[in-house]
């Protein structure tokens, strides 16, 4: 069961850079990111409704579910939006991989779990796998990014820090017996106004496109790749750890390789074989008990 959940919250979310990629045209990365936090966070409240889970958050632990929302479902969706308008994608996911280091480091500190020899070598393999894969297209976007090379590393690297921290953060939600569908329902919302706060301070102008392929992606990033695998991503927070499960963000980018070859024809070569074993390995050491 672990093992399908790690799977299909990877494939999931690897179907959402697709997808996000879709959207890219007159709405603002922070006014999309607020809309599918916004339709994320009203239908896992409604499902917890009908399920009669108790949605109300104690006011002890409504700064950690704030801290939550404003990592995980703000700050660290917009940043990669950020990093990856200025570096390529493949090396803005190199970076964010390594929030599974970032989980295991910080959990670590704030949670003081274990931190596994297997679950770092495991972490270090699936993040050489995607240097392998991504290795010409990271050369290639140092030579002719200039100056927008460091902002760039810099966002991804705060998109995989908040990932890090917002994963640490719904741990300790999980472990203070907090209903998962009502902290990651609020948790959303709170991630919609930090986004769109963050639109209104740049001054983006709030306009929505109603293309079928703007308004289908968006439905499939809320429901399919937020609603679905934030509860799959937090189930798996709470079997492995935060460093262990952050580590399905390393699959993310293999699995939004092999979606460009179906869709894009991308041609898949040896260097992406010998990248894919890596990260195969990975998994195996870090799901290894």
């Amino acid at each position: 069961m672990t093992v399908a959940l790690f799977a299909m919250t990877a494939l999931l979310w690897g179907g959402g850079a697709l997808a996000t990629a879709l959207q890219a045209g007159v709405t603002p990365a922070p006014w999309s990111v607020a809309l599918r936090m916004a339709l994320a966070g009203l239908l896992l409240l409604i499902y917890g409704r009908v399920r009669n889970v108790p949605l109300a958050i104690p006011r002890r632990d409504r700064l950690y579910v704030v801290l939550q929302g404003a990592l995980f479902f703000a700050l660290a969706f917009i940043s990669f939006y950020e990093a990856a308008r200025r570096i390529p994608s493949g090396l803005a996911a190199l970076v964010l991989s390594t929030s599974a280091l970032f989980a295991a480091l910080i959990g670590r500190v704030m949670l003081g779990s274990a931190l596994a020899p297997s679950m770092l070598w495991g972490a270090l393999c699936g993040i050489g796998g995607i240097g392998i894969i991504f290795g010409p297209t990271i050369g290639s976007g140092l030579a002719t990014l200039g100056s927008e090379s460091g902002a760039g590393f810099a966002w991804a690297l705060v998109a995989a820090i908040a990932t890090g921290s917002g994963t640490v953060a719904g741990a300790r939600n999980q472990q203070a017996g907090l209903p998962t569908v009502a902290v990651l329902g609020w948790g959303a919302l709170i991630g919609a106004v930090v986004s769109g706060c963050w639109a209104i301070a740049e001054r983006q102008p709030f306009v929505v496109e109603l293309s079928p392929r703007y308004l289908g992606s968006l439905l499939y990033l809320a429901i399919a790749a937020s609603c679905v695998t934030f509860m799959m991503y937090f189930e798996l927070v709470r079997r492995l750890g935060p460093g262990r499960a952050a580590y399905t963000l390393a699959m993310v980018p293999l699995i939004a390789l092999v979606l460009s070859a179906l869709f894009e024809n991308l041609h898949l070569d040896g260097r992406i074989a010998i990248g894919a074993l890596a990260i195969l390995i990975g998994n195996f050491l870090v799901l290894r008990r």
